[in-house]
C-alpha cells in the first residue's frame, strides 16, 4: 500500500469490486461453458536460452518439450515445457534485439501460477532453497520466486480450480 492509499480509497475499492461481483460473477450452476478448451502455451521471452532450460527443467521439473525455431523472428528460439494437464509453457529468445529487463507493465505479465502437487510443491522448495534462489512461502501452499530473467512465477500445492481453500471455477 503507498502512502496515498487511505482507509477510504480501500474502502471505495472494496465496494467497487462488490458492483463488479455483482453484475457479473454468476452461480457456477448458471454459467455457460467456456467457448476454450484449456490454456495452450503462455510464451515468456528468455534472456538465454540454456539458463532458461536448466533453470525450468532441472530445478522446477518440467520437461523441455520442444525447441524450435521462431517462425516470426529469423535465428529465434521458440521452445516448450510441460507444466502438465496438457499445458505448455514457452518462451522465445530475441537474440541481438535489446529487450531490456523484466518489467511489470499494463498488458504485461503479472505472475504465472502453476499447480503442483504437495509433495512435489515441498521438493521443489527444497530445491529452491539448495540452489539459493531467493524466494517467499506464502499460507503453506504459495511460493513466489523470480526466473532467470525475472519473471514472477507461483508455485501452488492447490488443486486446480481453487485457491487456498477457496473454489474459482
Amino acid at each position: 500500500m503507498t502512502d496515498q492509499t487511505t482507509t477510504r480509497d480501500l474502502e471505495a475499492l472494496a465496494a467497487r469490486r462488490t458492483e463488479l461481483r455483482e453484475a457479473h460473477l454468476r452461480p457456477a450452476s448458471e454459467r455457460p461453458e467456456s467457448t476454450a478448451r484449456g490454456l495452450h502455451h503462455t510464451a515468456l521471452v528468455s534472456s538465454d536460452v540454456e539458463t532458461t532450460i536448466r533453470f525450468y527443467q532441472d530445478v522446477l521439473g518440467f520437461p523441455l518439450t520442444e525447441l524450435i525455431e521462431n517462425r516470426d523472428y529469423p535465428g529465434s528460439s521458440h521452445f516448450f515445457f510441460d507444466i502438465g494437464n496438457g499445458n505448455l509453457l514457452a518462451f522465445f529468445d530475441f537474440p541481438g534485439l535489446d529487450v531490456g529487463p523484466y518489467q511489470e507493465v499494463l498488458g504485461g505479465l503479472h505472475h504465472c501460477a502453476i499447480s503442483v502437487e504437495p509433495s512435489r510443491w515441498q521438493a521443489i522448495v527444497e530445491r529452491l532453497t539448495a540452489e539459493g534462489i531467493e524466494h517467499e512461502v506464502h499460507s503453506g501452499v504459495s511460493v513466489y520466486f523470480r526466473d532467470p530473467d525475472g519473471a514472477r512465477i507461483e508455485l501452488i500445492a492447490d488443486p486446480l480450480g481453487e485457491m487456498y481453500g477457496e473454489h474459482v471455477l
